[in-house]
């Protein structure tokens, strides 16, 4: 049997095609039919439930705060039953703002210290 160099590397560049053909298809099919099952497909869509804060009240529960559709829920969970405490929990007030620029806070000259053992 004679070996032929050029036969061996036409061979690798056909197997070499080949696999890049697979790898395309199964990519082309997992984007057109596949993209509704998968992570990314959630990727666009704005999250609506989160867990805000978590508080242990004892060793095996715990008191959450959930958010859904900017809606705040309290929640005790990891006991014998998981309630609801409240819903409907209002957001934190908005922090307050800094005084507008036409708000003058008045100064004082520094009083001078007490004289301590003069009569």
């Amino acid at each position: 049997m004679d070996f032929d160099l050029s036969t061996a590397i036409l061979g690798i560049a056909a197997l070499l095609f080949v696999i890049a053909l697979i790898v395309l298809t199964v990519w082309a099919f997992k984007a057109v039919f596949g993209a509704a099952d998968t992570e990314t497909a959630r990727k666009g869509r704005e999250k609506r439930l989160a867990v805000v804060e978590t508080t242990p009240v004892d060793a095996n529960r715990k008191l959450c705060l959930v958010r859904r559709d900017d809606v705040e829920h309290l929640l005790i969970i990891g006991g014998p039953v998981d309630l609801v405490i409240e819903t409907g929990v209002k957001a934190r007030p908005a922090q307050l703002q800094p005084p507008h620029g036409d708000v003058v806070i008045a100064k004082t000259a520094p009083r001078p210290a007490p004289k301590m053992g003069q009569p």
